[in-house]
């Protein structure tokens, strides 16, 4: 008997503890805001910034921007009562370990937007490698850059190229990045695109000689650059007889391969 006795007050006890535990009263917006202050009170003091942080979540978490935004507010109403409707009857360590999972959930469909960026990106980085073996084969043979000075008109930027079609294609049109540094210098002088609409394309195995004439009012025209500058031009595009795009480094840009960078190194892919 004195073991049952025993046994049926540990069973009080633990149903008086677990009754003790405060539960969020959403049922309207003024008791939703006592009975959360009574719950954030009966934790501890390290406890109640987590607290806070967890209520906003969950809360947010029932948030539609784009349809709210779409009905102009229109569903607010709505919203509302799904935000009162989670919270309801909860206790500090349900929206606690409610919050923990609404975080794990969005770290995981972080993670996994994040994997299908990388696949994306390396498959641009794939292609961009296959298309420079192409371009390598349109040879830049030689380039130069300078000011000309025209009478009453000041300074006229000019780009001289001579290349050769070492492809197997024709090609209509040749899109360039131009570099004028110095060789003791780490910051370039200029760097910029350009372009050229080659009149009757460029026949394979053909080369050209070609005198361009950048607008003297971009940066081509405020370039003051040494006269040990050198002008060092790379094949970056190439379109077809049609105008159709041949070959492109373009697709994968500086900031593609730093983004790529960055998500491999956070979600650990090799």
């Amino acid at each position: 008997m004195k073991v049952y006795a025993l046994l049926m007050l540990v069973l009080a006890a633990m149903t008086i503890t677990g009754c003790s535990d405060p539960t969020i009263d959403a049922s309207s917006e003024a008791k939703m805001k006592e009975s959360v202050a009574k719950v954030r009170e009966s934790l501890p003091e390290a406890k109640r910034t987590d607290f806070d942080q967890a209520v906003q979540l969950i809360a947010f978490s029932q948030i539609d921007m784009k349809s709210l935004f779409a009905n102009g507010g229109a569903d607010a109403g709505d919203m509302e009562g799904k935000m009162r409707d989670v919270l309801n009857g909860k206790t500090a360590a349900q929206v606690l370990a409610q919050a923990e999972e609404i975080q794990a959930e969005r770290k995981a469909r972080e993670k996994e937007q994040a994997l299908a960026e990388i696949r994306e990106l390396v498959t641009k980085r794939e292609k961009a490698e296959q298309a420079k073996q192409q371009l390598d084969k349109f040879q830049v043979v030689r380039s130069r850059f300078y000011m000309q000075e025209r009478r009453y008109l000041g300074e006229q930027p000019v780009i001289e190229l001579t290349v050769k079609n070492g492809t197997d294609q024709a090609i209509s049109r040749a899109y360039f990045s131009g570099t004028i540094a110095s060789p003791d210098r780490s910051v370039p002088w200029h760097e910029d695109q350009f372009n050229y609409s080659i009149s009757g394309g460029l026949e394979p195995g053909e080369e050209a000689s070609w005198t361009l004439a950048p607008n003297s009012y971009s940066g081509w025209g405020k370039v003051d650059a040494p006269t040990d500058a050198v002008f060092t031009v790379m094949v970056e595009k190439l379109d077809g007889p049609d105008g159709e795009v041949l070959y492109s480094t373009r697709d994968f840009s500086e900031r593609d391969r730093n983004r790529l960078t960055e998500l491999k190194k956070q979600y650990g892919v090799d």
